[in-house]
C-alpha cells in the first residue's frame, strides 16, 4: 500500500539535507533558500530523498506552506493535518484534485489564484532615479524605521537580508517608499520583491529598484526570478518593463474561510 505516514523535519540539518535533494530552479528557489535558513518546518510523505509531497511551513510567510511533489493525494494528507493553512502553494498539475479532496473532506469552498513565475534571461536594463539607491548594512536604521509592508524579508531579520542578499530602495525625505530585495538566492537564481507604498505608487520607484537588483544579481552569475499572484498586475507589468519572460506557473488553493482578516 501507498506510504501515507507524515514526517515532519524542523531540525536545521536535516532541513539541510533535504535541500540537497532538490533540484535548483527558478520553481525551487524559495523552497530551497527557506529549507536552508533552517526557520521552517518540512512534513515528508515517503522519505527525504524520495518523496511523494514536500510541504513547507514557513515561518515567514505564516499561513501559505509551499508543497513539492506530484501526489495529490500525499500533499492533502499533509495539508489536512496542518492546523492554520489558508492558502497553499503547489504545481498546476494537482491543484485542482487537491482542492476537490478540500471541499470533499471539510466541507471548505476553495479557490484558485494562479502564481506566475517569470526569469530574466536577457542582460537587465540598468535604470535610474535620483530617489532610488543600493542599501547597504549602513541603512540598517532606514530600514527598521520603514513600514513593515516594505521591508523585505526572505533572510529572518533587515541586517540579513543587507548583508546577505541585495537591495534597492527609494528614499523620498529620508524615508523609504518603495524597496526591491533578493527574497530567495540559491547557487544559480535569485527571487526578487518588490513592494511601494501607497502614497508612493504611480512614480516608477519600483522598476528602478528592481532593474538594480537584477542588474546585481546577474553580475553574480545567476538568473533573476520573479513570481507573483496573477492578479498583482502591478507587479507583472514591472517584471514586464525589465524584460522578464514566463517560466512556469504554480498555483494557491485558498480556503477563505480560513483566511485571518487583514
Amino acid at each position: 500500500s501507498a506510504v501515507t505516514t507524515v514526517m515532519t523535519i524542523d531540525d536545521s540539518a536535516e532541513l539541510l539535507a533535504l535541500a540537497e535533494t532538490m533540484p535548483d530552479t527558478p520553481e525551487t528557489v524559495i523552497a530551497l533558500h527557506t529549507l536552508r535558513q533552517g526557520r521552517c518546518r518540512a512534513h515528508v510523505v515517503g522519505t527525504p530523498t524520495h518523496y511523494d509531497a514536500l510541504v513547507i511551513d514557513n515561518d515567514e510567510v505564516p499561513g501559505e506552506p509551499g508543497c513539492y511533489g506530484d501526489d495529490p493525494e500525499a500533499t492533502w494528507n499533509i495539508l489536512r493535518g496542518l492546523p492554520s493553512w489558508f492558502a497553499a502553494n503547489m504545481r498546476e498539475s494537482i491543484a485542482g484534485q487537491v482542492g476537490s479532496l478540500v471541499e470533499r473532506e471539510w466541507g471548505e469552498r476553495v479557490r484558485y489564484l494562479g502564481d506566475p513565475h517569470f526569469t530574466l534571461q536577457r542582460p537587465a536594463p540598468l535604470l535610474s532615479d535620483p530617489n532610488v539607491r543600493v542599501l547597504t548594512a549602513a541603512d540598517v536604521a532606514l530600514l527598521d524605521a520603514a513600514s513593515p509592508k516594505i521591508r523585505g524579508a526572505g533572510f529572518g531579520g533587515t541586517m540579513a537580508m543587507l548583508t546577505k542578499g541585495i537591495a534597492a530602495a527609494a528614499i523620498v525625505e529620508n524615508a523609504i517608499v518603495a524597496i526591491a530585495h533578493t527574497s530567495a538566492i540559491t547557487e544559480r537564481h535569485a527571487d526578487i520583491g518588490v513592494s511601494t507604498l501607497p502614497t508612493a505608487r504611480g512614480r516608477g520607484y519600483a522598476t528602478v529598484a528592481a532593474s538594480i537588483v537584477a542588474h546585481a544579481i546577474q553580475a553574480t552569475d545567476r538568473t533573476p526570478v520573479w513570481s507573483c499572484g496573477e492578479t498583482n498586475l502591478a507587479s507583472m507589468r514591472v517584471a514586464e518593463k525589465l524584460g522578464f519572460e514566463p517560466s512556469l506557473r504554480r498555483v494557491y488553493v485558498v480556503v477563505e474561510s480560513r483566511q485571518p482578516v487583514s
